[in-house]
């Protein structure tokens, strides 16, 4: 799968931009603020619908302008696919492909596969357990329509049993019979989403140490633990257990969107104890890892963004990078960097062609 240009028009700091790209490596380089970033963000616009660094989507529209529009020409197999995606000012999101517009935009994930790494990842390591949920759910999406599915529906229902709890303590009131068909559609969705993040993750952890390995020269040892309070308890008595409490706090305390991964280096957790170097590769294996599964589960080549990937990373990482591209079909290569004769020795140990924009 090769994206053969992009244009945008009104989109965060371009008026109006056109791109044709080498179906290999693409490089934007150029200052802080001129918007090699958002050349990248545009690029997952178009596989996920949606910003990867600002989920509020008004915000993406230029300064003092009404819409937005990002269109994208790819080649897909033997056929040329046109994807755009609109935003105008108090009106919904249009995501078209081949000038019909999805009914649902849940019908457009992993028709794109697209795996991006940057420093905005560094959340997954500090932020919460949302954070990290919100990782695996986009990673088993891709490759499996049902589960996205069944997410959809957990979290509908997820939001109106919270909105009973909260109207039985309005209205000191109380009906264990309404509570429990709320109960058991929650038991239903969840425990499919429990078995599919378990078995996904039991795929995923081997192709993780494996990555993470051959970026750090096997120099030390992570790993990646799957929290769930499912493996305690199925999740109907989880809830029938934590009652008393769920309606204390008017809102639902147990489930699998209290599902959490624990990121360790030498069996400790990374975010007290790994340097910023540790982190960032633990990060970048964690993406690789994606690109991996992605790529086994829909037989096609992500596209593969690296947003500033020579942040933090000491030279021999970053070669070590370079060399997995180049050693791997990896397809097309889109990254940024501020320094363009950095950016231009690093590829040239590649033997892929590439194009650079300075911006």
């Amino acid at each position: 799968m090769i994206l053969k240009s992009l244009s945008l028009l009104n989109y965060k700091n371009f008026e109006s931009q056109s791109f044709t790209f080498n179906h290999k490596i693409n490089c934007f380089v150029g200052n802080n603020g001129v918007g090699k970033t958002n050349i990248l963000d545009a690029i997952y616009h178009l596989s996920f619908g949606k910003s990867y660094f600002n989920p509020v989507a008004s915000q993406n529209i230029k300064h003092n302008e009404d819409f937005f529009v990002i269109n994208g020409d790819y080649e897909k197999g033997d056929a040329t696919e046109k994807i755009i995606v609109s935003l105008k000012r108090g009106q919904k999101k249009v995501i078209k492909r081949n000038g019909k517009a999805y009914e649902k935009f849940s019908e457009h994930i992993g028709f794109l596969p697209l795996v991006i790494i940057s420093p905005a990842d560094r959340n997954l390591i500090i932020e919460g357990s949302d954070t990290r949920r919100k990782f695996i759910d986009s990673v088993i999406s891709q490759s499996d329509k049902s589960y996205l599915t069944h997410l959809i529906n957990y979290n509908k229902v997820l939001s109106q049993r919270n909105a009973l709890l909260k109207y039985f303590a309005l209205n000191h009131t109380f009906n264990a019979d309404t509570l429990e068909i709320y109960n058991e559609q929650l038991t239903d969705y969840g425990t499919i989403i429990f078995e599919k993040r378990n078995a996904f993750l039991k795929t995923f952890i081997p192709i993780f140490k494996a990555r993470y390995e051959a970026i750090s020269n096997g120099n030390e040892v992570v790993d990646l633990k799957y929290y769930s309070l499912l493996f305690e308890n199925n999740l109907n008595t989880l809830l029938s257990n934590s009652l008393n409490k769920d309606k204390a706090l008017q809102y639902t305390s147990t489930g699998i969107h209290k599902d959490d991964l624990h990121f360790n280096i030498e069996g400790h957790p990374i975010k007290k104890f790994g340097s910023q170097g540790q982190q960032k590769s633990f990060l970048i294996a964690l993406k690789l890892a994606q690109f991996d599964f992605i790529k086994a589960q829909s037989g096609v080549n992500p596209i593969l963004l690296l947003d500033d990937i020579f942040d933090k990373l000491d030279e021999q990482r970053v070669t070590q990078i370079i060399k997995l591209v180049d050693n791997e079909n990896f397809g097309q290569l889109f990254l940024s960097d501020t320094h363009a004769n950095r950016t231009e020795k690093a590829v040239k140990q590649v033997h892929q062609t590439y194009e650079i924009f300075k911006l």
